[in-house]
């Protein structure tokens, strides 16, 4: 019915021509409404929300209100460890009922194999990145897509970049959500000194991987990523490895090729910032051509089996290739066996670089 309602919006919609815009047409389902305003606010978070808040909270500074934003900052220093040491979450915020409308607007669909014992801990390693990380979000920082139902027993911990939490007030925003640093420390907090049942949850590709993303292309950064497999040999931690078909679809960009002068230039901002700066674009609030919004395509995310990891406290780098390799192998057997299943044709092969 949704794809119904989303095709007879097309064919009721028009175009302008002097500036070839695709106009959304005015009637539409309310509910329709309301997950364009959940993804919203979801990517105007992701994409601005931090450097916005703090550019807000100095002007804070000049103004009668000077004292939030001495207050956040005081509570940035103090909590400063929280976002290593498992966060702070909380499940009411995870089942707020606008997660269910950003996954409704995709749609978005989360797909077991295999279970997960509640007496182990896990790394889920989630490929790929997309521009906006949106099914690693919606499944591991929500309850949306009913992982707490499909997995009984898994505390799932979504591992983001470290620089979000020295964001004022968005620190806590995203981590009400279960959401904790990347770092080594995280990691080791995780799978050591939280108890069972952990699932440390890790984006492999990370920021870079966006710069090499393009609709319709299944190519994810996984050759030189071999920490998150030093960290499950340290711990004994299974990996379970994840792969989104349509995660790198909801956004047209632009794939600049190692070596042009807009790479170089994305690279060196990058090491500054720690963010990429990708060039894409999607459509908008109230027409299907320009905007930051991502278009509504299916994302379908397929879990795997889990990969025992035999504990090893001091691995050597030769055995963590050769875990690396397994991994690898799991991750192509997982895309191979899933993806005519949700429109990738039966020749394209998973690209690993």
């Amino acid at each position: 019915m949704d794809n119904e309602i989303y095709s007879h919006e097309r064919r009721h919609s028009h175009k302008v021509p002097v500036l070839g815009v695709e106009i959304a047409p005015f009637r539409i389902p309310f509910h329709r409404r309301l997950e364009t305003f959940a993804i919203l606010q979801w990517t105007l978070t992701f994409l601005i929300g931090g450097f916005g808040l703090t550019f807000f909270s100095l002007y804070l500074l000049f103004t009668s209100y000077y004292w939030v934003s001495f207050l956040a900052y005081t509570w940035i220093i103090i909590d400063r460890w929280t976002p290593s040491q498992g966060g702070r979450r909380f499940s009411w915020s995870r089942r707020w009922k606008i997660w269910e409308h950003m996954r409704n607007f995709f749609p978005v669909e989360l797909h077991k194999t295999a279970d997960l014992d509640p007496n182990q801990n896990y790394i889920i390693a989630f490929h790929p990145h997309g521009i906006l990380a949106v099914g690693a979000f919606i499944h591991f920082g929500t309850e949306a897509t009913g992982f707490s139902k499909l997995f009984p027993g898994i505390k799932p911990s979504l591992l983001i970049l470290r620089g979000w939490f020295f964001f004022p007030f968005l620190r806590d925003y995203v981590m009400i959500a279960g959401l904790c640093d990347s770092s080594k420390n995280s990691v080791d907090y995780l799978l050591s000194k939280n108890g069972v049942g952990n699932a440390a949850c890790l984006v492999i590709g990370g920021a870079r991987e966006t710069l090499d993303m393009e609709p319709g292309k299944h190519r994810v950064l996984l050759n030189r990523r071999k920490g998150f497999i030093k960290k499950a040999m340290e711990h004994g931690a299974s990996l379970v490895p994840v792969y989104s078909f349509g995660e790198s679809d909801i956004y047209d960009s632009t794939c600049n090729v190692p070596g042009s002068k807009m790479r170089k230039l994305q690279e060196f901002l990058m090491q500054f910032t720690g963010f990429s700066l990708p060039i894409f674009h999607g459509r908008g609030i109230f027409n299907y051509t320009m905007g930051i919004i991502p278009y509504r395509r299916h994302i379908n995310t397929v879990v795997g089996k889990p990969i025992p990891v035999v504990k090893n406290s001091n691995p050597t780098r030769t055995e963590v290739e050769d875990v690396h390799s397994i991994y690898v192998d799991a991750l192509k057997a997982l895309f191979d066996e899933h993806k005519t299943k949700y429109g990738v044709s039966e020749n394209i092969s998973l690209e690993i670089i």
